[in-house]
């Protein structure tokens, strides 16, 4: 399974740091369009979360996960096919949706198999993928140096075989151990009362509302950057991957060793903390570089991203954690899919933010900052009374052997 976050996140990093640009100068969208079909795409994705966690606990993991990379392929491949706008939002919805759904289950996945070292492993996890990431936008930045549309084309080409490479590589995984399920004979008695529902879990729900302001961080690499340097005065465009490149190489030197901060659930909740500071700090650099030349604008930039690529890796570990902690150990499929909800949401919301950000000008940056480390107070206090109860309990699925 870490290979098969390198392989996939090596092609998704051809493509995330230009995506923008493909639809802005292949397709010839404005920028109100791109930012709609993002929104759109996302807000179909958001679908695929739960649905993931839906069928993480009645089939088999590994089988469910190569059915979705082939979706992702396809939908990358489609996309080459038209310039039509509302087959554009299709198939970027489609990719959405496997996507979302795919990220769920490779959580569950980690989760199973790593159990009280997940914290460990998802850094593990995230510093490969990141290294992914960091070599795929060094192919996209030299790509872009051709500037012609057959480079932005082979770049999603690209996108699409890493995933038909992450389901091959997924076929031989093992199937991990499953609490949600047990093998019962002709006279094992059925379970009398029915699992724990995430939608009748209040705390759980603020906390997953909560979540999808945090994950802001990831609309600001994937539109905002790019948005904000290709309509800024005198900022080089080859700047974008460059900073995608970055927050990648930052990733994978610093996941792992940050992550020791949050090896227990108390001590990933106090990491939000320094977490609220981060996006302060990267929303008033955004502001600042509207109001410099190009040498200031380039060091702003700069700045903004590594501090939000700090939050970016301080939220990872805190997520995971809490997320986890949260939710009862026979549900967390269903937990964790209704989770994943906040991710996709911000799929679909990220984008209009960035843009409104965008449009607001300086002060739209001050104010996304203020407000991401304002939620993340919020959610402080939110965690603060469940993680001091003993975490629920329900029973398993019972499967029968015929």
């Amino acid at each position: 399974m870490l290979a098969v976050a390198l392989v996939d996140r090596t092609g998704s990093g051809l493509w995330a740091s230009v995506s923008v640009l493909y639809f802005t100068y292949v397709s010839g969208l404005s920028v109100a369009q791109v930012g709609t079909l993002a929104a759109l795409a996302g807000a179909v994705g958001i679908a695929g979360a739960p649905l993931g966690g839906h069928l993480a606990d009645r089939l088999p993991l590994t089988r469910v996960l190569i059915a979705l990379q082939l979706l992702r392929a396809l939908a990358s491949l489609a996309l080459l096919t038209s310039d039509n706008y509302a087959l554009l939002v299709t198939f970027c919805a489609v990719g959405s949706l496997g996507d979302r759904a795919a990220s769920v289950l490779t959580k569950l996945y980690a989760t199973r198999v790593a159990g009280p070292d997940r914290v460990r492993y998802q850094a593990l996890n995230r510093t490969l993928a990141n290294a992914g990431w960091a070599l795929g936008g060094l192919g996209a930045a030299a790509a872009l140096t051709l500037g012609t549309t057959t480079a932005y084309r082979w770049l999603l080409t690209g996108d699409a075989l890493s995933f038909v490479a992450a389901a091959l590589l997924t076929l031989r995984c093992a199937e991990p151990p499953s609490p949600t399920r047990t093998v019962a004979g002709s006279h094992t008695p059925e379970p009398t009362t029915r699992p724990t529902s995430p939608w009748r879990d209040r705390t759980y729900l603020r906390y997953v509302a909560t979540e999808t302001v945090l994950f802001l961080d990831d609309a600001v690499f994937k539109v905002g950057l790019p948005l904000w340097i290709a309509h800024t005065a005198g900022t080089p465009h080859g700047l974008a991957p460059l900073l995608m490149v970055l927050n990648n190489v930052m990733v994978v030197v610093l996941q792992v060793p940050l992550a020791r901060f949050g090896a227990t659930t108390a001590a990933a909740r106090g990491l939000l903390i320094p977490l609220s500071a981060a996006y302060a700090v990267g929303g008033t650099a955004m502001a600042l570089s509207a109001t410099t030349g190009t040498v200031g604008a380039t060091l702003l930039l700069t700045a903004a991203a590594t501090a939000f690529t700090t939050a970016e890796m301080l939220h990872a570990t805190i997520s995971w954690e809490l997320s986890v902690a949260l939710a009862p150990a026979q549900a967390q499929g269903t937990y964790l899919g209704v989770h994943g909800l906040a991710q996709s949401a911000q799929r679909s919301i990220g984008p209009l933010a960035v843009t409104a950000a965008i449009a607001a000008g300086p002060a739209g940056w001050t104010l996304f900052g203020a407000i991401i480390a304002l939620t993340c107070v919020i959610q402080h206090r939110t965690v603060r009374d469940r993680l001091a109860r003993p975490s629920l309990s329900v029973p398993p699925v019972t499967v029968s052997e015929q």
